[in-house]
């Protein structure tokens, strides 16, 4: 079991604040941080999404990897191809487990406002759901 996690995506301003704050309401064990290649403005959906389940992410500052205190992790999640990327760049010499979980940017999709909103609620079940497997004892993860 990983002591540290990093979630990494393009902007940390959805999907990975999503995945770290998610994880860190599974459980209490890990330490977990999220990044990004670039630092992007936090998305008003992405919150709105993840208050629906009461978890807040309004006060998330996105960041990216080189804004980073520290820099080892056990595991680093990415849920972009860019993440994807830097993230093997940066850990090529290191002793850290990079797991790709190809993540739809919901900020792509267009439509109405409920659309849109879908669209950030699908990515946060997804992403509830794979967390659930990959972190969670089996039992556990049926609740």
């Amino acid at each position: 079991m990983a002591q540290a996690v990093l979630f990494a995506c393009t902007m940390n301003a959805v999907r990975s604040p999503m995945a770290a704050a998610m994880l860190r309401h599974l459980t209490r064990d890990i330490h977990i941080e999220s990044a990004g290649v670039r630092a992007g403005d936090l998305d008003p959906l992405a919150v709105e999404a993840m208050e629906e389940i009461g978890l807040a992410i309004a006060k998330h500052q996105p960041r990216r990897f080189e804004d980073l205190e520290d820099g080892s992790f056990d595991l680093v999640i990415t849920l972009s191809p860019e993440a994807q990327h830097k993230a093997m760049e940066l850990t090529r010499t290191a002793a850290t487990t990079v797991e790709y979980w190809p993540t739809m940017d919901p900020t792509a999709v267009e439509g109405s406002r409920e659309q849109r909103l879908s669209a950030y609620r699908a990515v946060r079940d997804g992403l509830m759901e794979r967390l659930k497997q990959r972190f969670l004892a089996p039992a556990a993860a049926d609740t």
